[in-house]
């Protein structure tokens, strides 16, 4: 295998791109603080598996976010890697011709040079991190990270995000339990040792500092919550633990019901707590994509334009209704 320092050379980061990736971070690091009063919107496909409709959905979000800039701060959802609880398809990374080939190196490749393109447009970008080796190849090219609600419970993922410069939010689990996320949020604060691979595939021991940045993201469970009764157990939760209570709330998943089309409703829930002096609540997360819905998993050349393969997606328009009723509604966060 190719090491993280070979294929950063082979695709290098301009110093442009990496002095925006920075700016970016200092943003979502100033809002999460409370120094930036904009609202962070996490916004993007279920999952990437389509070069030319991601850069397609990013040029479109771009334009988007800079018509809303003032009061909404956009992060372009790119997701590499997918969680499974059982089997099926496991991403860009490890399974780019979405044949089973599991090409893993060309996944690498494929999935930094998206990033890097991405990135020209001046469009921050999310990532789920899965695998904690995968990340090491992309790891310059990110300013928002998130840990899955099957992941959260892992210690390595905790260590991992305790050195870590971005911030990142952990999910709570699928059933709906924050403790265990609350959990992954103090030890990821914490100094830790730990065994890991280095930048020229090296393995080494690697200590860290704390990552102060860390947040829970609520995505629901059996039941949503996002609603205010929810949200304010969660945030007293967050105090009894010694914690910040910002909070960032995931308008799909078990918040939405299952149903993608909920995300509307979460989403105008959502800002009228802000709008009524819930100023914890730091950003939403949105899945969305060029066209709506979702497909059954079948070789590329069959499958649709612009439409998930993994978790349904609400559509362009629908995505551009929400975010310009967002920033309509949105009562005072603004900024200059």
């Amino acid at each position: 295998m190719i090491t993280p320092s070979e294929l950063k050379n082979i695709l290098p980061i301009s110093k442009v791109i990496k002095d925006f990736v920075l700016k970016s971070r200092k943003i979502i690091k100033n809002i999460i603080s409370g120094k930036d009063s904009r609202l962070l919107v996490i916004c993007g496909p279920c999952s990437i598996h389509e070069i030319s409709s991601a850069i397609d959905y990013g040029i479109r979000l771009r334009l988007l976010s800079k018509k809303l800039n003032n009061k909404l701060y956009i992060i372009m959802r790119v997701y590499l890697e997918k969680s499974r609880t059982i089997n099926g398809w496991k991403g860009l990374i490890n399974d780019p011709y979405i044949n089973q080939s599991f090409d893993i190196e060309s996944g690498l490749f494929i999935a930094r040079n998206l990033l890097l393109t991405l990135l020209k447009l001046k469009l921050p970008i999310a990532t789920e991190i899965l695998s904690i080796n995968n990340y090491q190849y992309i790891n310059d090219l990110i300013s928002w990270g998130a840990i899955g609600a099957r992941t959260v419970e892992s210690q390595i993922h905790r260590e991992i995000v305790s050195g870590m410069s971005i911030p990142v939010g952990f999910k709570n689990n699928t059933d709906g339990d924050i403790i265990k996320a609350i959990n992954a949020i103090k030890a990821s604060r914490l100094k830790h040792s730990f065994i890991n691979i280095n930048q020229h595939g090296k393995i080494t021991v690697i200590n860290t500092n704390g990552n102060y940045n860390s947040h829970i993201v609520l995505r629901g469970g059996k039941i949503p919550n996002y609603y205010d009764n929810s949200i304010h157990f969660c945030k007293q939760q967050m105090i009894n633990f010694g914690l910040p209570t910002k909070l960032l709330v995931d308008c799909s998943h078990g918040n939405a019901s299952n149903n993608y089309l909920n995300q509307l409703k979460v989403a105008r829930s959502v800002i009228t707590q802000i709008n009524n002096n819930n100023r914890d609540i730091i950003g939403i997360m949105l899945e969305s994509n060029i066209n709506s819905g979702n497909q059954k998993l079948t070789l590329p050349k069959y499958l649709k334009y612009g439409v998930s393969i993994t978790d349904p997606c609400i559509n362009w328009n629908t995505t551009c209704k929400i975010l310009f009723e967002i920033y309509k509604n949105l009562s005072f966060k603004t900024i200059n």
